[in-house]
């Protein structure tokens, strides 16, 4: 029964530290998703403005043409004007002749035209002079209609070309509207590239922080484990692992004084070593010294050092480990740590306070001391 008991405090302690890792797994995966979808959205951005600037390339293209277009209309207008000017003299030049035939006649009546007709030596002649003046009037008549009907094509073809030249300079308007709005919206597209390239960036340094501190974690439990040898030792209170470990020097009474006393306020309630089970979670193989004394009490680095870990487990609950270089203490069941991994502390800093966190059936610490990664008896030390 007892065993079972032990084994579901471990199981519970396991569960707890898997979700704390799972936690920091969650949030380097959020930022990881988070930093590609904005990948996503910079390439999908790249893409669109890399598509506005090529519709852009064609509109400026559309305008130079339309601007090609529009000189030679012009050019071709200014030539049919001054086609229009000639076919326009040329009428009026008609025109004015034909008047002034037309005043003779009338000033000096027919007689001219019919002393020419008298005139005639025989019948055929007389009909060729008569047809003679006939054709006269007639080509009179012909020459004005055709002029006119020259001035008339000509200003025809004259409206045609500026009707076309107004087409072309209102598509190049709108080609200069166009390349406006495309300006614009690549100007935007670019905008919001660079915002995503700055939150991409600040996402990346996120990722790469997370990475580096799950390193630095992962490198602190493995130092700890190292210096465990995988193991730590319940208490009157609280329940350690249940490693084997190479046994330790007997205890043959006095210390070396390498230590100090982690706790001063409290009373030994448990040694290192064999014992029966208290509570029935702690382990009968005692790794560490015990001290009960009320929550809140100080708990003092028993040497200087550097904090190697800081944690907490279902088994040790909330825990420090300090690293003394020739050896190191582990502290558990506090009720609240006062100092953070990879802190400087020295002998007799407050670290910690007593409490009964973990596998605790009371208030109390549980000291071990650790030599080439192997529990050892406080006592040798203290």
């Amino acid at each position: 029964m007892q065993k079972k008991r032990l084994v579901s405090v471990l199981l519970v302690g396991a569960l707890t530290f898997g979700s704390a890792v799972q936690v920091k797994a969650d949030d380097l995966q959020d930022a990881q998703n988070q930093a590609s979808e904005l990948q996503d959205k910079k390439a999908a951005a790249q893409a669109e403005k890399d598509n506005l600037a090529a519709q852009l390339e064609k509109i400026v293209d559309d305008m130079d043409k339309t601007k090609s277009d529009i000189e030679k209309k012009q050019e071709e207008i200014a030539a049919k004007t001054d086609e229009l000017i000639a076919a326009q003299i040329d009428e009026n030049n008609q025109y004015n002749s034909m008047k002034l035939r037309i005043q003779y006649m009338y000033e000096n009546g027919n007689g001219q035209f019919l002393e020419t007709l008298l005139e005639s030596k025989s019948i055929a002649e007389f009909l060729s002079n008569a047809e003679y003046i006939a054709q006269i009037s007639e080509y009179d008549r012909n020459m004005l209609v055709e002029f006119q009907d020259i001035v008339t094509e000509v200003e025809d073809q004259k409206k045609d070309l500026e009707e076309e030249n107004k087409k072309l300079e209102e598509m190049q308007t709108s080609l200069q509207e166009q390349q406006t709005e495309m300006e614009s919206l690549i100007e935007s597209k670019s905008a919001e590239i660079s915002s995503l390239s700055s939150e991409l960036g600040e996402v990346n340094e996120k990722i790469a922080s997370l990475k580096a501190e799950a390193e630095r974690q992962a490198r602190m439990q493995q130092e700890a484990q190292a210096a465990a040898s995988g193991g730590s030792g319940g208490t009157g209170g609280g329940g350690g692992g249940g490693t084997t470990v190479t046994p330790a020097p007997p205890y043959t009474g006095g210390g070396s004084g390498r230590l100090q006393n982690p706790c001063p306020s409290a009373y030994i309630s448990s040694e290192f070593g064999g014992r029966t089970s208290p509570g029935g979670i702690g382990s009968t193989n005692h790794k560490g010294r015990d001290y009960a004394a009320p929550s809140g009490s100080a708990i003092y680095a028993a040497a200087s050092g550097t904090v190697l870990e800081v944690g907490y487990n279902g088994a040790r609950g909330n825990y420090v480990i300090v690293n003394h270089g020739d050896l190191a203490t582990l502290y558990q069941h506090c009720s609240r740590i006062l100092v953070s991994s990879g802190q400087s502390v020295s002998t007799g800093q407050n670290i910690a306070l007593v409490g009964s966190t973990g596998a605790s059936t009371g208030p109390h610490l549980h000291f071990e001391v650790w030599v080439n990664r192997t529990p050892v008896d406080p006592r040798l030390y203290l």
